[in-house]
């Protein structure tokens, strides 16, 4: 990392790449713990799940109907149906051996329940007379109504073959089978599978606990009356909800106000439910940034005076004490927007910290481009990035009929414009708003961020471009 003594001369500006290289050079995955299937629910498993039983671990019917042998009723049809004597129910959850199905007989049996021995089939209700000597029957009657109880005859008027409607044993998975690979995203279907072969519980990485603060003595809360000179922190609520959707469990905390002393201790507070502190808005050059104010005097400390200040108990430590054992280094990037960012370690643990700008727009494509791949990564995902693909640049809607000029970009800078984008056999994308920063109107209605690299200045329509895919 460069020093911030280097960055406020000017002698270094970032790429977005070398940015995002350090940021997850320096975040690791967290350390795996045993979690219940709910909890679990979004993240990665960690080992290898092996099948203890097979599924379903026992032959079972797939219909409500009658267990029978299917040679008894091979010849069964509407005009002279086999008739078979009928010895029993056989229900869900009963062992299916109290009965045993032998020639010219059927046993009731249930969705779910034990094949009974003897039987190697079951016929559909549907195609019996459901042992009311009528018709065909549409559903089975009630083990209290049925009439002579379970017992009586029942009209079978299509045949079945050797295992029809009956779950095989092991027909799912067997004994032995690998469940699950590590690595696994643990959604609702693994979550049923590890149930059903009777895991409680699963070792995996934990979704990280993200802390989202915005800056700024301007913003106020939705449902707050503004005053003269306010406006409403939208970018909070923006990264809160950015967070989540990568899989953190996020904890926004309100806008704080621009004095370096309430912002340590703000963080300072927040630090011990933090796996990742992201902040928004102060890292500019303006009078009032308060988040390198805050955070840059121990870049500017000699490294022997960190170490040591770290040395330290942490018995009785203030909160800018607390804050100081930390490295956070403020750049400079080749992109727009997003163009000054900071990164590094603070608190006793080190916690991860990205300071991103304050600008709406700018705020949420930083996200996208080092916070989500962050908290990707501290997940133990494979995947970190959003996809990526080549689509042909239209105009925006609403154009007219005169073209509009070209898009255009500063040379050796990264612009990322919002887009909406249109995939199939000849993928398109086209501009959504302008290029201003602040425009949050613009962002709302964009599902893609259109890329123009450092070496383009200008993007003709008709061309090709990179896009990333937000949705």
């Amino acid at each position: 990392m460069s020093s911030t003594t280097e960055q406020a001369t000017g002698a270094r500006t970032w790429s977005v790449a070398e940015h995002l290289d350090d940021i997850l050079t320096a975040v690791q995955p967290l350390e795996p713990i045993e979690l219940n299937l709910l909890d679990a629910q979004g993240c990665v498993l960690v080992e290898q799940v092996t099948v203890p039983v097979a599924l379903p671990p026992f032959d079972n019917s797939s219909m409500d109907g009658y267990a029978v042998r299917a040679a008894d009723t091979e010849r069964a049809s509407e005009a002279s149906p086999a008739v078979l004597t009928v010895i029993g129910d056989v229900a869900a959850g009963s062992s299916g051996t109290e009965l045993t199905v032998g020639p010219g007989r059927a046993a009731r049996i249930m969705t779910g329940a034990p094949l009974p021995p003897g039987a190697d089939a079951v016929v559909p209700v549907e195609w019996t007379d459901g042992g009311t000597g009528a018709g065909p029957a549409s559903t089975m009657a009630p083990h209290s109504a049925a009439p002579q109880g379970s017992g009586g005859q029942v009209r079978v008027h299509r045949p079945v073959t050797p295992h029809a409607h009956v779950r095989a044993r092991g027909g799912d998975v067997c004994a032995g089978d690998v469940a699950l690979e590590a690595g696994t995203v643990l959604g609702p279907p693994q979550i049923a599978l590890l149930s059903a072969i009777g895991r409680p519980a699963a070792r995996v990485r934990p979704r990280p606990r993200v802390v989202v603060l915005s800056t700024g003595s301007e913003l106020a809360q939705p449902g707050e009356e503004l005053a003269a000179g306010q406006i409403y922190d939208s970018n909070s609520f923006a990264l809160a909800a950015a967070a989540k959707d990568a899989g953190a469990i996020v904890y926004r905390v309100g806008a704080v106000t621009d004095d370096a002393e309430t912002l340590r201790a703000t963080i300072e507070d927040q630090l011990i439910r933090a796996d990742l502190l992201v902040t928004t808005g102060g890292v500019s050059v303006g009078a009032y940034d308060v988040v390198k104010e805050a955070l840059t005097s121990v870049a500017e400390e000699e490294p022997e005076e960190r170490e040591g200040e770290a040395a330290e108990g942490e018995e009785g430590e203030d909160a800018e004490q607390a804050v100081h054992r930390a490295h956070v280094d403020f750049r400079t990037l080749a992109m727009q927007p997003g163009k000054p960012q900071g990164f590094g370690t603070i608190g006793p643990d080190r916690t991860p910290i990205l300071t991103l700008p304050g600008n709406p727009v700018s705020s949420y494509v930083s996200f996208e481009l080092f916070v989500r791949p962050a908290i990707r990564a501290m997940m133990g995902l494979a995947d970190l990035h959003r996809p990526v693909v080549r689509a042909t640049l239209l105009p925006p809607h609403g154009a007219g009929d005169e073209e509009p000029a070209p898009l255009t970009s500063p040379e050796g800078k990264r612009q990322f414009l919002r887009g909406t984008y249109t995939g199939g056999e000849r993928p398109e994308v086209r501009p959504v708003g302008g290029s201003g920063s602040h425009l949050i109107g613009a962002l709302a209605h964009a599902d893609a961020l259109i890329v123009l690299p450092e070496t383009v200045t200008k993007a003709a329509w008709g061309g090709e471009v990179e896009v990333v895919l937000l949705g």
